[in-house]
């Protein structure tokens, strides 16, 4: 599986922005996909999950209500469409495939494929 994500850029806060990682390899519509990001000095986290379906889904608590994952398995495609964009949302941001997972989960172990990263600034 490949994964790359696109769509990062330079935003001020409270715009809006979407994401896209687009998947090849194995059949899109079989596995999970998450979106995590890693801040500056920090840790990556989780931002959020959808399950293969589209059914399940699962957002960090600080993310919740201003996100939206959503997938077309048609374009083999996951989207994270995000509004009212803080500065502490700046950061790179990864899509990532969860194989054995179709349900989609938050812990960044249970992922096997990664993007290879989207920068996403926005400024005050």
């Amino acid at each position: 599986v490949q994964l790359q994500a696109s769509g990062g850029g330079l935003v001020q806060a409270g715009d809006s922005l979407r994401l896209s990682c687009a998947a090849s390899g194995r059949a899109f519509s079989t596995y999970a996909v998450g979106w995590f990001r890693r801040a500056p000095g920090k840790e990556r986290e989780f931002v959020a999950t959808i399950s293969w379906t589209g059914r399940t889904i699962r957002y960090a608590g600080s993310v919740k209500g201003r996100f939206t994952i959503s997938r077309d398995n048609a374009k083999n495609t996951v989207f994270l469409q995000m509004s009212s964009l803080k500065p502490e949302d700046t950061a790179v941001y990864y899509c990532a495939a969860d194989l054995a997972g179709g349900l989609g989960y938050p812990e960044e172990s249970r992922y096997d494929f990664w993007g290879q990263g989207t920068l996403v600034t926005v400024s005050s």
